[in-house]
């Protein structure tokens, strides 16, 4: 018998109402747990320690390496250290000091250190970058916070060695007073190279640029070879912090600012980018961000944004910088899908009422620790109880496999 393709239509329609349809994908993010890496609310141990950043080094077993420092005051930092977890971040070795990031004091009596270090791994030799950029203090305090300031790195080589301190060199007229690379994100290009998110800025004016720089490695130098434009914003000190990430075929840049909004922008070549836009939500209303940095997670399967930004729940905490959120990013629409909104770490306390007892988690950092497995590091800070605070993470668990890791 012949069936005339209006029965045949029909049959396949019948099919689809009874469950023949393929299912939906389940969602990425299968499960987001919390766990503390280090107490420090107490006021036990060796402090508190802050900017947790962490890289992946491959090898059997693979090897998360974390930049750490202490905390003792407002942007005041000790000596940047590291750790070694070789268990996917269930257990983290004694912090050790880096040789070359500490503090040494200059002429004037000025102490200049290094702060806001980010670790990245370098497949063709098998070093560890760590970057950060200086800072300096008198008498305990931040001092200079907008002059004099520039990219700060190491070398952890194959062998374990570690190399002197370097800085970044970058003799550009529009960055004569600040540039810095720092708590960013950076991309590991074909070949070997790396792209290199700055904020910059010249003497005599407040509000601070954007613009990525493609660097040459040979595992000991890094070295400017290209610049990309410049995108800026005259409100207070413009755009600050900005992480990249390459994705889908295109890069992504997401920025720091500090009217109430983060910035998105893209490129096609990692150099020239598209003037800046607030992050959205996909029915197009805008995110409300309080001058706090914004980090990439990336799976094979979905691009996702982590962020704090203004909710009923943290109206009084200073920034919003509690709880740290987490989205799907539309890489169509170039907005953030609310649908997929949830709470990676969750603030603690009551940040309407009591907000000043509120654990603060305004810098913090994603790894890919295995393809089933990404962590979101934090270190927590109380001001009023001088800042004391634990060291977090948040274990996402994805239902499929991440071909990125």
């Amino acid at each position: 018998m012949q069936l005339s393709r209006r029965e045949i239509l029909t049959m396949a329609a019948g099919a689809a109402a009874c469950g023949g349809r393929e299912p939906e994908a389940a969602p990425l993010i299968e499960s987001i747990e919390q766990e503390t890496i280090w107490r420090g609310r107490d006021g036990q141990g060796d402090g508190t320690w802050f900017h947790p950043r962490a890289c992946r080094i491959p090898g059997e077993p693979d090897v998360l390496a974390m930049a750490v420092q202490t905390i003792s005051g407002s942007d005041v930092f000790g000596p940047v250290h590291v750790s070694f977890s070789e268990d996917a971040g269930r257990v983290w070795r004694k912090p050790m000091p880096i040789p070359g990031l500490g503090r040494k004091t200059l002429p004037d009596g000025v102490e200049e250190g290094v702060c806001d270090t980010v670790p990245s791994y370098h497949p063709p030799t098998g070093a560890v970058l760590f970057m950060g950029w200086n800072v300096y203090y008198l008498g305990g305090k931040l001092t200079r916070p907008s002059e004099q300031r520039w990219p700060v790195y190491v070398v952890n080589k194959a062998d374990g060695e570690w190399s002197e301190a370097k800085k970044l060199e970058w003799n550009d007229p529009e960055a004569t007073a600040i540039y810095g690379s720092n708590c960013s994100q950076r991309v590991l290009l074909e070949g070997g190279d790396f792209l290199v998110p700055l904020t910059f800025g010249p003497l005599g004016r407040e509000d601070r640029m954007v613009t990525t720089v493609r660097c040459s490695f040979d595992g000991e130098t890094l070295g400017v070879k290209q610049r990309g434009n410049s995108l800026s914003l005259a409100v207070k000190r413009g755009l600050l912090e900005p992480s990249v990430a390459h994705w889908g075929g295109r890069y992504w840049m997401t920025i720091r600012a500090e009217d109430d909004h983060g910035y998105l922008s893209t490129s096609d070549d990692g150099l020239q980018w598209a003037q800046q836009q607030p992050w959205i939500w996909d029915d197009g209303e805008p995110l409300t961000m309080s001058t706090t940095q914004q980090h990439w997670v990336e799976h094979s399967d979905g691009l996702f944004l982590a962020y704090t930004r203004k909710d009923a729940s943290n109206v009084n905490v200073m920034r919003w910088r509690a709880p740290i959120w987490i989205a799907q990013v539309d890489p169509e629409k170039r907005c953030l899908i609310r649908a997929t909104e949830q709470v990676a770490i969750p603030l603690k306390g009551d940040g309407v009422n009591d907000a000043d007892n509120v654990a603060r988690m305004g810098n913090f950092h994603p790894v890919n620790a295995t393809q089933w497995e990404t962590l979101i590091t934090v270190g927590e800070t109380i001001p009023s109880k001088a800042f004391a605070g634990d060291t977090l993470l948040a274990r996402i668990r994805w239902s499929r496999p991440n071909l990125l890791a």
